[in-house]
């Protein structure tokens, strides 16, 4: 197991450069996930750690190893790819004692360690039946097992979960959140799914156009975003013009229906031009609130009802609420509506920084 260290990357294809400058560390144990939207750069990084790519300048490291010009087979990873890549001829715990038979280790511990991986993934049970004959959640447990089993210093895993249905891909999360966690391998892990990354990371590093826009667990990524593009792609959000007033030793939000949101929090900052990012859930209804509104749609979700909302603050507002039996809003009804201030955020003009971070 290794801290991962990288400073200073860069990568380019060609004569175009995808990655420059970037600087991250990943600790220890950590399942660490790089996330972004296609064409970010997320694979390309990973492929770099892997050895898979090659590097422009910057430093790679694996604890205090430099690895930039060491074999991938040298690097001592574990690989789980989108594909599952398993052999097809060979059975499932063939397949989880391959790399140990690479590394000629002994028959005991060969014997020793494709139990414990075919057990720690449960399957065990499949352990003689080919790939052919097991489920897609079955096939990326073996990959997985298989990446493990060779007890690598860092597992790697490349969207490993895309090609599963909805409810596979919710139990395979799980699944290998608890194994990294008994196991405590350094994870790298990439995908596109913000939802599956909330759901499975210690940390994670929001990407775009190659470059870390902000490293952060869940809850800080999703509460306190740095800039527009992170608050936008981490969950759901609405974002508003408005400006930053002082009056009367007061601070406000007036957004461009002349509405005002007191705001003491940004006392201490100039007044200036601002988008405003409320999360759905930060809207309420009540009897008192400030906000007229009219509902243009409504989703039903099971626990929680979606509404599209026609305000002055703006058109196609969204809300979220916790579903009632009893109540049945629909189009045409008109509500009241209320801000809940605590858990906005508030950007620049440019959206490029949140003026609340560090407070």
């Amino acid at each position: 197991m290794s801290e991962i260290r990288i400073n200073h990357a860069k990568k380019m294809y060609d004569d175009v450069t995808v990655i420059e400058d970037l600087n991250v560390t990943i600790p220890d144990g950590t399942l660490f996930t790089l996330l972004g939207p296609s064409g970010c750069g997320k694979t390309t990084l990973l492929r770099m750690i892997a050895g898979f790519n090659s590097i422009e300048g910057g430093d790679f490291y694996f604890g205090d190893t430099r690895i930039n010009d060491m074999e991938p087979s040298k690097r001592n990873i574990g690989m789980v790819f989108q594909n599952y890549a398993i052999f097809p001829h060979l059975t499932v715990k063939e397949n989880v004692a391959f790399g140990l038979k690479q590394r000629k280790v002994s028959s005991n511990t060969l014997k020793k360690e494709t139990q414990k991986y075919l057990e720690l993934m449960q399957i065990a049970d499949f352990q003689d039946r080919k790939p052919s004959q097991l489920s897609g959640g079955q096939q990326q447990r073996v990959a997985l097992a298989r990446a493990l089993a060779i007890t690598p210093d860092v597992l790697l895993m490349d969207e490993p979960l895309s090609n599963l249905d909805a409810k596979l891909r919710v139990d395979m999360r799980q699944a290998i959140r608890d194994i990294q966690h008994e196991v405590g391998i350094t994870t790298v892990y990439v995908t596109h799914d913000q939802e599956e990354a909330m759901a499975i990371s210690d940390k994670i590093a929001v990407m775009n156009l190659g470059k870390i826009q902000q490293i952060g667990t869940p809850k800080e990524l999703y509460h306190r975003p740095s800039n527009e593009f992170v608050a936008t792609f981490i969950g759901r959000t609405n974002v508003l013009e408005a400006q930053l007033i002082h009056v009367e030793g007061k601070t406000y939000l007036k957004f461009n229906d002349e509405y005002q949101l007191e705001f003491p929090l940004l006392s201490d900052i100039q007044e200036q031009k601002v988008r405003v990012s409320i999360r759905p859930e930060e809207f309420y209804r009540t009897d008192d609130g400030e906000i007229e509104a009219v509902i243009e749609d409504s989703l039903y979700l099971g626990q929680t009802t979606e509404y599209i909302l026609s305000t002055p603050l703006g058109e196609r507002i969204q809300m979220s609420e916790e579903s009632t039996f009893l109540e049945d809003l629909g189009k045409g009804d008109k509500i009241k509506i209320s801000i809940n201030a605590q858990k906005i955020n508030v950007f620049t003009s440019d959206g490029e920084k949140n003026l609340l971070e560090g407070k």
